[in-house]
């Protein structure tokens, strides 16, 4: 049915994927309605997705009235552009400072490594992987670091950053188990930040358990053909 919508807002999507819950969460903070189309990634890619994202034929694409919107945190800003006092919150993702937006979008983009890194944990074996755990550790601490003692990493109001690095929440047990690590000892002020996080309603909307998200893993390893 979404496909055929050339009117108001069409998510293309993968129900697992952080990048799309990203923009989920999103649209559930600022309270903007919107269909929702589920995409495939490992088969045959949907002619809207190839004809909405052509350069890099992967989801989320936000299509506004049929015209597309490609990338999960261009997505973000886009929606606080395009809505800036709209939906049923009025919410506005990015503070207003300027240098403060500026870093906003830099720790935003700068989480992306959480999955980089992790991604590498479960496929690569040996020193590959050890590596991969502590670049991956390092990348957790500097975002530990950058949270501080705030609620969230805005100050008080949960916001662009949080709604960027909270799809990787459900990951972390599974990244602590190939990486042989405790989120909750190494970062212990990100492990309390993602408990808070969990409790948004936007966010546990959104999110699929851990183990779901572990049972997606094993069946990528199964597909890619990694033991």
């Amino acid at each position: 049915m979404a496909e055929e919508k050339n009117e108001g807002l069409v998510l293309l999507d993968f129900w697992v994927s952080p990048f799309g819950q990203r923009c989920r969460i999103a649209l559930a903070e600022k309270g903007i309605p919107y269909d929702y189309s589920e995409q495939e990634l490992l088969g045959a890619k949907s002619d809207l997705l190839l004809r909405s994202n052509p350069i890099h034929k992967k989801i989320p694409v936000l299509l506004h009235d049929g015209r597309p919107v490609c990338e999960s945190l261009v997505i973000l800003n886009y929606l606080d552009e395009a809505f800036p006092n709209q939906g049923s919150s009025g919410k506005l993702l990015l503070p207003a400072d300027p240098y403060a937006r500026a870093q906003a979008r830099f720790w935003a983009a700068y989480s992306d490594k959480v999955y980089e890194l992790g991604t590498r944990l479960w496929k690569l074996k040996g020193e590959a992987r050890a590596q991969a755990r502590a670049e991956l550790l390092q990348v957790l601490a500097n975002l530990d670091s950058e949270l501080g003692g705030k609620p969230f990493f805005g100050g008080e109001e949960f916001g662009f950053v949080d709604v960027a690095v909270a799809p990787f929440v459900p990951w972390l047990p599974s990244y602590e188990r190939y990486g042989e690590f405790s989120v909750e000892a190494a970062v212990p002020r990100l492990a309390a930040w993602a408990r808070r996080c969990e409790g948004r309603e936007s966010v546990a909307g959104s999110l699929h358990p851990p183990g779901k998200v572990d049972e997606f893993i094993t069946m990528l390893k199964k597909h890619y053909g990694i033991e």
